[in-house]
């Protein structure tokens, strides 16, 4: 009967999430459409009401922990789930992200990522997608603040492990900017696939930043290290103990 109840709690809050998400995005339109500052409160205060929502709907809780990153940076977060996104939109002031082309496409979410700056690349076409990023990031066709990119290119649930791709040291060499990594657990709670959502407190942490002056091999031994390390302290305080093994 518990799990039964705690699914139907899951599945009323992914049905307001949705909705909501039209709610928002109708209500922020006209401010989004003249100033890209609309734009960033809509996706802003639309992951902020999700949090709110997680909280007493499905009884998960979330917290941020380290400096809230600000300024022209790198975020580098550990992705498991849906959820440490609206994490990390919930506090950056300026997020920008790395995204899938066909997301473009997608009714209110693709039209305000445009709109914050989001840089769409094909999945699959590694050259051209790290050439387009770059382009984009570094000609100032996508506005200034915190650009957001997910190193294993996918999310990966707890006690697995994906290998880093090399797009990230590319960005952290090319841009010249400094890379705030992000550790999480919260997979744990809000699975990669489905409807079910636990309990518990899901975290998102911001680490002590990678600063210039690594080579490629370096930054990205540094970069996996405190990730996977950090994010499996995390699982482990919230009761998870599978190491995740490589391949």
């Amino acid at each position: 009967m518990t799990f039964l109840v705690q699914w139907i709690s899951s599945f009323l809050f992914m049905v307001q999430m949705y909705l909501m998400m039209l709610v928002f995005g109708v209500a922020f339109f006209p401010w989004a459409l003249f100033s890209r500052q609309g734009a960033y409160s809509a996706v802003r205060n639309y992951c902020r009401w999700i949090r709110w929502t997680a909280s007493w709907m499905v009884g998960l809780h979330s917290e941020i922990r380290g400096e809230i990153p600000k300024g022209e940076l790198l975020i580098a977060g550990k992705h498991q789930s849906f959820f440490d996104v609206i994490m990390i939109v919930s506090v950056v002031e300026k997020p920008k992200f790395i995204m899938k082309a066909s997301l473009k496409w997608a009714p209110v979410l693709g039209q305000y990522g445009l709109r914050i700056g989001c840089v769409p690349v094909v999945r699959g076409k590694r050259t051209e997608a790290i050439k387009y990023m770059l382009e984009q990031v570094s000609s100032g066709s996508a506005p200034a603040g915190q650009l957001i990119i997910y190193p294993q290119g996918t999310r990966v649930a707890p006690g697995d492990h994906v290998p880093y791709k090399v797009g990230t040291a590319v960005l952290y060499r090319e841009t010249k900017q400094k890379v705030i990594p992000a550790a999480t657990n919260v997979g744990l709670f809000w699975p990669k696939y489905g409807i079910y959502r636990k309990k518990g407190t899901a975290v998102v942490e911001f680490l002590d930043p990678i600063e210039q002056g690594l080579d490629k091999d370096a930054f990205m031994d540094r970069l996996e290290d405190v990730l996977e390390t950090r994010s499996n302290e995390l699982m482990q305080e919230a009761g998870f103990y599978g190491i995740p093994q490589k391949n």
